[in-house]
């Protein structure tokens, strides 16, 4: 007789998930509102977080909404991953939605839900800010059928700092909802010739990315717009309650998103602080968060709700006057009533284990003294007050200009950093400047054009014998040279012909190997090696090999990799640095990988033209880990929400940075 097992579900109960923090009275009255639109006024350090994932836990838990019916929307993946891992943490549950999402993410699942599917030729792909960089310079020619540009402007079409100009302004007049020929219709209008072209450039520059199924990220937000607009019916019934933290990050198309989801006095509670609106260059308009209370109203017509969060938790009272003192200069002006206005410029600073804070203000002559003395600072807090190396924070405000060499201050002088992968564009990384210039060598080995900007001329070959991928000294570099020097006057001797110079015989002996016939030693051999890699990559190059693959001869057939391996293994601060380079390679290879599946077949050319052409960081899905004991070096945009019990802002010039 066999017996039987049964098993019963039992719902969980609410005590399954974490416990629920001790809210303040100001944070339980975002938590209690009742409903239609809420503007959250927090400061730093005051529990915004906190306060939301517990409002949207008490719409599913208390008041009974579906967790699909709950839209969360923020400006950062890790921010929406967070905020997603401390509702369900709280919940004690799982859920089967998104439930939080970043405004593009959200909007790129609009369009590819509601957008015709015989509308692109290939599923719509979005374009990375490198990728738009290119194709626009890419536009920017001189040629017959490109836009005709004012005649002012005509001598800096084709520069860079003219691309950027162009990219700025169509990526405002998109976020205005300004297409091709209504930024025309002003042009017109405002007898400014320049956006006339502009107009005509932007419905180019739209076809070019229709052609190649992409959309940018500011095109994103208008379409996304068009779709919620033509859908509005439906998605409100979707989302009855909708989130939305740092709206103070919020351009007029992303408010238009928002007003196309939860206006008419939807259940829309917006979280957010005007002091830190920091992102002006990318289109965010402070006006948006001062305006909310009567952009959107409630259904009786009265203006939004406001409560302003006061207790700040993160650190203490002198940190909190200083900063109190900079930020009363900053004008508040708005629809926002004057109580909540008081309130949220009079913060109080809770009891925490750190103490009072401290500021300190120090100048100096130099850079190089201001890097010395960081480096300085950094190690006694860890030496002599213990603070951990990943509790500390240097920030700038270029990482394009700050970042790369201050890095190799603070790592020089024993100090262990981490950048972001994607803080420091790839052909700025020291360690990549060897493999992009033996690759371009490849491409350029048959090229004798001197004029030509590529042409692999005696100082790039200077730079490759002295690179890790050959390892030559000076010493070695002017012994080679007076071997050629020997080997070249008993040959022109004989011919008659003037002897060449050192440099252009260090640049044929790259590119004519049997100039070294004859001669023998650890230097004549390394350079021999450099000379049989080139060319067995050009062989690759010329059979049809992906930039990948090229890339990966020239890597592997050097002794480069094992040597960083060998530092890495030795540890110190070479250990560091040996990191450092490798995941710079590692990010090389994955833009290849990825240039070659966005694109298909890419040539080798292309490829360099493309990183060549990027004047800003490589994007990446995602940033990569910060190793655990390390100082992060960042910008200040990318340090927000983020904190340290040692801050160093570094650079500071007076009415420049910070501004």
């Amino acid at each position: 007789m066999s017996s039987s097992t049964t098993y019963r579900l039992v719902r969980p109960s609410a005590a399954g998930g974490a416990a629920p923090p001790v809210l303040d009275e100001h944070q339980q009255r975002v938590v209690d509102h009742p409903g239609g639109p809420l503007l959250v006024l927090a400061g730093p350090g005051t529990g915004k977080t906190t306060t939301l994932v517990e409002a949207i836990v008490d719409r599913i838990e208390r008041r009974g909404a579906a967790p699909e019916s709950v839209l969360a929307l923020t400006f950062s993946r890790k921010a929406a991953e967070q905020l997603r891992d401390r509702v369900t943490a709280r919940l004690g549950r799982t859920t089967s939605t998104q439930l939080s999402s970043t405004f593009h993410s959200f909007a790129y699942g609009l369009i590819r839900q509601y957008s015709p599917a015989e509308l692109y030729a290939a599923p719509l792909r979005l374009l990375s800010a490198p990728e738009q960089d290119v194709v626009l310079q890419g536009l920017l020619t001189d040629t017959p059928e490109s836009v005709h540009w004012p005649e002012s402007l005509r001598r800096a079409v084709g520069t860079r700092g003219f691309a950027r100009e162009v990219q700025s302004v169509l990526a405002r007049a998109r976020e205005k909802g300004l297409d091709g020929p209504a930024l025309q219709k002003l042009g017109f209008e405002g007898d400014l010739p320049e956006y006339v072209a502009a107009g005509l450039f932007l419905d180019q520059y739209l076809d070019v990315l229709d052609s190649q199924s992409a959309v940018d990220y500011a095109d994103l937000i208008r379409r996304a717009v068009i779709e919620a607009e033509a859908h509005r019916h439906e998605l409100r019934a979707r989302f009855s309650h909708v989130f939305v933290d740092e709206y103070q990050d919020t351009d007029p198309g992303q408010v238009a998103l928002l007003r196309a989801l939860a206006g008419d006095g939807g259940n829309l509670t917006v979280v957010g602080d005007p002091h830190q609106s920091i992102y002006g260059f990318r289109g965010a308009e402070v006006r948006g968060i001062l305006e909310f209370p009567s952009a959107f109203r409630q259904r009786s017509g009265t203006p939004a709700e406001v409560v302003a969060l006061r207790t700040t938790r993160r650190f203490g009272p002198r940190l909190l006057l200083a900063s109190q003192r900079v930020a009363r200069r900053l004008s508040l002006t708005g629809s926002i009533e004057e109580e909540a206005r008081r309130a949220f410029l009079e913060p109080v600073a809770a009891a925490n284990d750190l103490g009072e804070g401290r500021v300190e203000v120090l100048t100096f002559d130099t850079e190089r003294a201001e890097a010395e003395h960081l480096a300085d600072l950094l190690r006694r807090a860890h030496l002599e007050d213990e603070v951990p190396w990943s509790e500390m924070a240097v920030l700038v405000r270029s990482g394009r200009t700050s970042i790369p060499a201050l890095r190799r201050s603070l790592i020089g002088a024993g100090v262990p950093v981490e950048v972001a992968a994607d803080d420091t564009p790839l052909v700025q990384e020291p360690a990549l400047q060897p493999l992009i210039e033996a690759l371009r060598a490849v491409v350029n080995l048959d090229n004798d054009d001197p004029e030509h900007p590529d042409f692999l001329d005696p100082v790039r070959a200077h730079t490759l014998l002295v690179s890790p991928l050959v390892g030559l000294d000076a010493t070695d570099v002017r012994g080679l040279s007076r071997l050629l020097r020997t080997a070249e006057k008993a040959r022109t001797s004989a011919s008659g012909e003037p002897p060449r110079s050192s440099p252009e015989l260090l640049r044929a002996v790259i590119v004519q190997p049997d100039l070294l016939d004859g001669a023998d030693g650890p230097v004549v051999a390394r350079v021999r090696g450099l000379a049989r890699l080139l060319a067995g990559a050009r062989r690759r190059l010329d059979a049809g090999s992906t930039p990948e693959e090229v890339l990966w001869e020239l890597w592997s057939g050097t002794s480069w990799p094992a040597r960083l391996r060998m530092s890495v293994e030795s540890g110190g601060p070479g250990a560091r640095l040996a990191h450092r380079d490798l995941d710079a390679v590692c990010a090389l290879f994955e833009t290849a990988a990825r240039a070659e599946e966005q694109r298909g077949h890419t040539s080798v050319a292309t490829f360099l033209d493309t990183l060549a052409a990027q004047q800003i960081p490589a994007d990446t899905l995602a940033d990569r880990g910060v190793r655990s004991e390390a100082v992060r070096l960042l910008t200040a945009h990318r340090s927000k929400g983020l904190e340290w019990r040692l801050v160093v802002v570094a650079h500071v010039q007076e009415d420049g940075w910070p501004d």
